[in-house]
């Protein structure tokens, strides 16, 4: 233990200083940090931590989902193929009609019922098929309305997540509270602008382009692609966003940028007797009453697969692929309850954090420069670059500060110095049994390694469970607290014992230790 080859010496070195350099830019003004990211190369460090919104200010909202307007518009959509196929097999009904979370049809002759329930399967498999006589009811079983709101909530969190990052906002919290609610808390945003942007639906259809612009039953829409130019399209949706499985940007044959999407067996079904029908018609794409793209379709589409094409660049063809893979919200967003966390108090909240980190720094240093003399500086030395790792590593994971995550940080400061003291007091204790200087060091780092090691990874193991259990604050406590137990643990038993080592053979103290 007090051999240390040179390259790991200059490892040990090298670590450190990259960890000064990549936590230096946390110490920076804003301006700073915008100068140097302007002027200086791109490989320079000048990630920060993100301060979570209980340090920085922002906006708390909570939204309630309107899932069963998705209920209702899967069971219309239902309806419309249901009752296509049934008049194609020649079966007579005397009413078709929605109920709760699916269809109920009479049937003119009950012998029919059989050949009718086929259909109701083949067009959708998630359902309870009950039969009184000439009545069908066809409903979502529990499968299958579970199916509706996991995608439902999925589809809302990523959208509303890529409608947020449109104001600037740095690491917006999004997740699902409960069955059909969704907890946003975005740092640094105004609750009205925010509230602005998730209120859009941000629904997602397919409609056929109308040829007769002043034709009933046709609306006008805003081309994204073309500004001011305005598209009639058709109002009924002959598709929509729940529908699709994926979308991937790709290349046409020719070599253009295009979209390649797949649909359901629903949507496949659907697609292909539109296109059949509509061959050399385009088709609009819309996205919140705008129309996204409006290609043509070439030839009937069976397969369940086609592509999009334009004259789209590779990063519109990106962009067009998240929206269609997580823009179908379909269904409305009210907010249930807001709350607004003003700078001032997050400022307050900092302030505070940074006085009890400074205090609780300040107090070990001391202890250890008093308790252990020239040791204990050491081990100052090593706090400081121990806490220097702690926020480079904090700021290349772009994580979020909270104030339960400064706790962390304080928690660690007084942890971080916890190996040195088992070792030091190790050594005295090697030292005082009559054991030579070099010969102390040596069992003294040697025995107090397990212990060391057995603290280390039974906090480590508690930080892993709050993190995979918590939520919130919780997570960042557990993030802060992991990391610096990692960084705690290198810089006590690698960067001290670099020093103490050094010393070592500098001196070749022969009596006694400065410890």
């Amino acid at each position: 233990m007090v051999q240390i080859s040179r390259w790991k010496m200059i490892a040990i070195l090298f670590f450190v200083f990259i960890g000064f350099v990549y936590a230096l830019p946390n110490a920076l003004s804003p301006s700073a940090r915008e100068w140097t990211a302007a002027n200086l190369p791109s490989w320079v460090p000048n990630k920060t931590i993100n301060l979570g919104l209980d340090l920085r200010g922002g906006a708390h909202l909570l939204y309630d989902i309107d899932v069963d307007a998705v209920f209702k518009e899967q069971a219309e959509l239902l309806r419309q193929d249901l009752s296509g196929e049934l008049r194609k097999a020649k079966i007579e009904r005397t009413g078709l009609g929605m109920i709760e979370g699916g269809v109920k049809l009479t049937l003119k002759d009950p012998a029919d019922g059989e050949a009718a329930r086929k259909i109701i399967r083949r067009l959708q498999s998630d359902l309870d098929i009950s039969t009184d006589g000439a009545v069908i009811e066809a409903v979502l079983n529990d499968t299958g309305r579970q199916a509706v709101y996991d995608q439902t909530i999925a589809q809302s969190i990523e959208i509303v997540r890529r409608r947020i990052d449109e104001l600037g906002t740095t690491e917006p919290v999004i997740q699902r509270q409960g069955e059909d609610r969704i907890l946003i808390q975005a740092p640094g945003a105004d609750s009205a602008a925010l509230q602005g942007i998730i209120g859009k639906t941000a629904k997602l259809t397919f409609h056929l382009v109308a040829q007769d612009a002043s034709k009933a039953g046709v609306k006008n829409l805003p081309s994204a692609e073309q500004p001011g130019v305005r598209i009639p399209v058709e109002r009924r949706a002959m598709l929509t966003g729940d529908m699709l499985n994926n979308a991937q940007p790709g290349f046409s044959q020719s070599g253009q940028p295009v979209v390649t999407f797949a649909l359901d067996r629903r949507g496949t079904k659907r697609f292909c007797d539109v296109t059949k029908k509509n061959t050399n018609r385009p088709f609009a794409i819309v996205l919140d009453n705008e129309v996204l793209s409006a290609p043509n379709i070439n030839e009937p589409i069976c397969g369940g697969r086609a592509e999009i094409s334009g004259s789209f660049t590779l990063e519109e063809v990106s962009d067009l692929s998240i929206l269609l893979r997580a823009g179908a919200l379909p269904a409305p967003m009210k907010v249930v309850e807001e709350r607004t966390v003003g700078p001032s108090l997050g400022a307050d909240s900092v302030e505070a954090g940074k006085i009890a980190a400074l205090i609780g720094l300040a107090g070990v240093l001391l202890f250890m420069a008093i308790a252990y003399g020239l040791f204990g500086l050491f081990a100052n030395v090593a706090l400081i670059s121990n806490v220097a790792l702690m926020f480079a590593i904090l700021s290349s994971l772009q994580a979020t500060l909270t104030l339960p995550g400064i706790a962390g940080i304080v928690l660690t400061i007084g942890m971080a110095v916890d190996a040195n003291v088992l070792i030091f007091e190790r050594i005295r204790e090697e030292m005082r049994a009559g054991r030579s200087p070099i010969s102390s060091i040596d069992a003294g780092y040697s025995r107090a390694m397990s212990t060391i090691i057995d603290s280390n990874l039974t906090t480590l193991i508690a930080a892993v469970i709050l993190f995979s259990f918590g939520t919130g604050p919780v997570k960042g406590f557990a993030v802060t607290l992991g990391v610096g137990i990692v960084t705690s643990f290198f810089t006590s038993i690698m960067v001290t014992r670099l020093m103490v080592v050094s010393w070592l053979w500098r001196k070749k103290p022969s009596n006694s230790l400065p410890v």
